[in-house]
Formats: structure tokens, C-alpha cells, sequence
């Protein structure tokens, strides 16, 4: 039995989706459903027995101390977290409140509860705690990758609140012992993921003939990472992971913001053309950059690799071409997810 928080949103989902096809154990599945954590990502496994869903808040100290007494697992892996930059900038507490308080509380609720395990449970438990790149500040055009040593530099409320976050658990480690891991990630794609975040916002947007928005000149580079891909390597460091260790978790697929939109306009003009004969590029719409907008994050996943064997299965080729064609498969998960609040939120957000 393991314990996944924040299992309804996009990584989570796809996590604990990846965890029952792929291994025999159970999930207790821990969510507060915030606008982001959506019990439809999880539609195909909410009969299955060896999934246990629990609406609880990892802040709720107590509830967290109830739930781990009751369900004895031997693995927390935490994902529970605000996690749009955009959202934290225009209301940053959130991000305090769940990001570092949050796990705050959770490290505590597990403490106690792996300090009550007998000698070989205690031993083989685990906290993984899921983190991003961001934490890591931006690099110049020709700077290295970031790697585990790089220092921490986060420029967003929400990059700061998940820098707190990774000092905590490293604390949790040397102070009290926890048997702790930490990965930090970069940008994920693929199924499930909410439309608010580039990829998604380009594909539905497209879809429903609105403007394409690209922030400032769109030459903003991230290092793209199949979701699935992060799941498999997730499960490869909780399985053989060094205690106290972080492992940067990366595609190796470096892209300029304007070069992803323009790769998913095209693959809609081949798989899902406009009626009108035009192509979806020229839906593209400039609008003003957001503040203190990183120009490039990149990750350096050798570690993961020479330590533990790890590296993604997917290619961006592969897996934009996989993520366009679920979202062009599913319009029913898109329409369900897109409530009026959202609507709100993209309006204000990306209003020229």
C-alpha cells in the first residue's frame, strides 16, 4: 500500500493511472479537489478496489495522522501542490498555504507515523516528494543544464513557495532522519492536463477557433517531459532511489514556447484540420509577457540515468503526437473541465 497526495490532478493522476496497470499494490489517493484535482482523471479506476480515494487536505494534520494509522502504507509520494506561476503571481498565499504549510504538516503526520513502525517497516519506508525545475531560477542561453548541485534561485511565488517545500523535506532527512527522496521535474505534457497550461491552452483554443497566446516574443525555452514518462521514473527512484538523494527528472527536449505552439498547430492542420482550409497558425496571438517570466529552464537527468538506469521512452515527436490525439479523443473531458470559472481565469489572464 502507498499513499499518493494530490492524486486527481494531472501528474497524480497519470501517476496513480500508471502505478495499478503497472505494479500489484494498492493506492490510498489523498486530494482536495481545488479547481485543478479532477475525479474524472480517474473515472476508469474509482471501482477498483486496489484504489482507495480520500477528498482530504495534506494541511489537516490530523486527518493525514488518521489516514496513515489507518492504511499503514509503506510509501508517501507527494504531490499535492498549486502549481500554475500565473495563479501565484495573482494570488500567492495559496501557494504558502498548501505548498509550504502544507507539506509542513505532512512531513510531521508521517514522522510520527514512521517513528511508531517496527525496525524493518521503519526501514523500508519512503517519503517522495515531487518537485519542479523552477526551483533552480533560469539559465542563460548557453549556460549548462541544471543539475542536482545547481543552487536554488526561484523567481515566482510558486517556485519560491516548492524551494521551501524541497528545504523542508531535506531538513525532515538530516534532523530527524526521515527516510526521504526528492525529484525535481521539468514541464510535463500529455493526457489529462488542465487547460490552462500551454500545450492544453493550445489545443483547445485552436479546437474552438479562439486566439492561440503566446507570452512576449514566445522564445521562452523549457526542457519538455512526457507525463508518463515522469511516472516511470518516479517509481524507478522510490524503488531504488539513495535516501536523502534528488534526482532531476528531464526529456532532454529543449523547445522555445513559440516553436511547441507551432508543432501543435501543425500536427491539428494534419489530424484535426479547420474547416475553412486555413491552418491553426494563424490563430497565434502576441500578448504582454508575464512578470518575471524565466527565459529558459534545462535539465540535466545523467544522474538519474548512471545511478539508476533511468531514461524517457518518449521522444517530443512521439509524445506531442500522443498528447494532440488524446485531446482530440476526449472533447468530453475537455468540455467537463472547462467550467465558468475557468473561462474567467484565461480571460483575465490572457486578455490582450
Amino acid at each position: 500500500m502507498i499513499f499518493v497526495t494530490g492524486g486527481a490532478g494531472f501528474i497524480g493522476a497519470n501517476f496513480v493511472l500508471d502505478w495499478l496497470a503497472n505494479t500489484g499494490e494498492s493506492v490510498v489517493n489523498i486530494d482536495k479537489l481545488t479547481y485543478a484535482g479532477n475525479l474524472e482523471n480517474l473515472s476508469s479506476v474509482m471501482s477498483e478496489p486496489r484504489h482507495i480515494f480520500v477528498q482530504a487536505d495534506i494541511g489537516d494534520g490530523q486527518q493525514m495522522a488518521a489516514l496513515l494509522a489507518k492504511h499503514q502504507p509503506r510509501a508517501v509520494v507527494n504531490f499535492a501542490a498549486e502549481s500554475h506561476v500565473d495563479r501565484s503571481i495573482h494570488g500567492p498565499e495559496d501557494f504558502i498555504q498548501t505548498n509550504v504549510v502544507g507539506t509542513f504538516r505532512l512531513l510531521e503526520a508521517v514522522r510520527a507515523y514512521w517513528g511508531g513502525l517496527d525496525a524493518g517497516l521503519k526501514k523500508d519506508f519512503r517519503f517522495l516528494h515531487v518537485s519542479t525545475d523552477e526551483v533552480y531560477g533560469t539559465l542563460s542561453p548557453t549556460a549548462p543544464a541544471f543539475t542536482e548541485e545547481h543552487n536554488y534561485e526561484p523567481n515566482s511565488p510558486y517556485s519560491a513557495s516548492k524551494a521551501a517545500s524541497d528545504h523542508l523535506v531535506r531538513a525532515w532527512h538530516h534532523t530527524y532522519g526521515l527516510p526521504v527522496l526528492t525529484t525535481n521535474c521539468s514541464n510535463n505534457y500529455g493526457p489529462l492536463h488542465f487547460p490552462e497550461k500551454l500545450i492544453p491552452l493550445v489545443i483547445v483554443n485552436a479546437l474552438a477557433g479562439k486566439p492561440l497566446p503566446v507570452y512576449g516574443d514566445g522564445m521562452q525555452v523549457r526542457d519538455w517531459l512526457y507525463v508518463r514518462d515522469h511516472c516511470s521514473a518516479i517509481r524507478r527512484v522510490l524503488d531504488a532511489g539513495k535516501l536523502g538523494e534528488t534526482y532531476n527528472v528531464g526529456g532532454w527536449n529543449e523547445k522555445a514556447n513559440i516553436d511547441i505552439v507551432k508543432t501543435v498547430c501543425g500536427l491539428l492542420d494534419e489530424l484535426s484540420p479547420r474547416k475553412d482550409g486555413l491552418l491553426y497558425a494563424q490563430q497565434i496571438t502576441y500578448v504582454q509577457d508575464r512578470p518575471g517570466h524565466d527565459r529558459r529552464y534545462a535539465i540535466d537527468a545523467r544522474k538519474l540515468e548512471r545511478e539508476l538506469g533511468w531514461t524517457p521512452a518518449e521522444t517530443f515527436e512521439t509524445g506531442i503526437r500522443k498528447t494532440v490525439q488524446w485531446y482530440l479523443e476526449n472533447p468530453e473531458w475537455v468540455a467537463n473541465v472547462q467550467s465558468g470559472s475557468y473561462r474567467d481565469w484565461v480571460q483575465k489572464q490572457y486578455a490582450e
